[in-house]
């Protein structure tokens, strides 16, 4: 018995540091299963209407009487319902009207001035700047096209009167290939699809990737996209223009029953309820997806050849 009773102290002391271990143990568990990690969110983007901005205004101002103009457009070539063989189309336009010294050019110091917004099939538009001479649209795919034109000012807001947009449909029969484009990127002319080498100075225009026109019906309301489009800088990234042109309808702020609505990437759509430009402040930086639509008087879309709803993917960099 006296030697169980020499063994007690050391039983007890072996069972304490087991203890001790199964508590340090756990402890260790707890710490690992309730650490967190702090994930900070992507920024939220809110975008809000705001006034036409300071610098637009400057610019006005500084061109006289020209946003007073009334330019009328007149589509000289292609013709209505022509048939062009080969894969460059040349445009040719006629400007009249009350122009009040509006005239499209563009400056040499700045790149920007007045224009002539050119837009196939429902691509996002080219500028024309120097009606003197045709603008290309080069390497069409055969098939049936709709070429949409209207003028512009230097910062792209398109001029609304009667008689400034005019539409046409023509045929290319023997187009190109949008895999061999018919220019080099400085505008050259290259030996390939129905082209020959370039003897003059390149002229305004652009390559097209393939697209044939939807079946646009005149007598119907018809949507063109203008702006936002492509990818916007510094100063010109906030607030951004969104501009349209409207055919065949009158918006329910001018006395009509259409709305457009327009989707900025996943946010709740929003209305525009006269026909005018609006400017939105609060982007943020990377890509953004803008969606035009046209709603009739119960709020469905109105078809008209696909274009009445058009979406463009643009970028701010700021």
């Amino acid at each position: 018995m006296g030697r169980y009773r020499n063994l007690l102290p050391l039983l007890l002391t072996i069972a304490a540091s087991s203890l001790l271990f199964v508590s340090c143990a756990g402890n260790s568990d707890n710490a690992s299963t309730t650490a967190t990690t702090t994930v900070t969110p992507p920024p939220k983007q809110t975008l809000a209407v705001v006034p036409r901005p300071p610098k637009i205004l400057d610019l006005m101002k500084a061109r006289g009487e020209q946003d007073e103009a009334s330019p009328t457009v007149k589509i000289v070539s292609p013709g209505k319902d022509a048939v062009i063989n080969g894969s460059k189309v040349e445009l040719k336009l006629d400007l009249s009207g009350d122009l009040k010294g509006y005239m499209p050019h563009k400056d040499p110091a700045t790149g920007k001035g007045n224009h002539i917004h050119v837009i196939l099939d429902n691509q996002p538009y080219e500028a024309y700047y120097e009606l003197g001479q045709p603008f290309e649209l080069r390497n069409v795919v055969a098939g049936k096209h709709t070429l949409r034109v209207f003028p512009s000012r230097p910062w792209h807001e398109s001029y609304k009167n009667e008689g400034a947009f005019q539409m046409v449909t023509f045929t290319v029969k023997g187009g190109g290939d949008a895999s061999k484009p018919t220019t080099t990127n400085s505008g050259q002319t290259v030996a390939n699809n129905n082209s020959s080498p370039a003897t003059t100075a390149p002229r305004e225009g652009k390559d097209y990737p393939s697209s044939t026109a939807g079946e646009v019906d005149s007598a119907k309301p018809l949507l063109t996209y203008s702006r936002p489009k492509g990818e916007y800088k510094d100063a010109d990234a906030d607030p951004i223009m969104i501009d349209f042109w409207l055919t065949g309808a009158k918006l329910k702020g001018d006395g009509g029953d259409y709305r457009i609505r327009y989707i900025v990437d996943d946010d709740e759509p929003r209305f525009i309820d006269k026909w005018e430009p609006i400017w939105l402040s609060g982007w943020i930086n990377g890509k953004h997806t803008v969606r035009l639509e046209l709603l009739d008087k119960d709020g469905k879309p109105v078809e008209n050849g696909g274009y009445n709803t058009t979406s463009r993917e643009i970028t701010v960099v700021k």
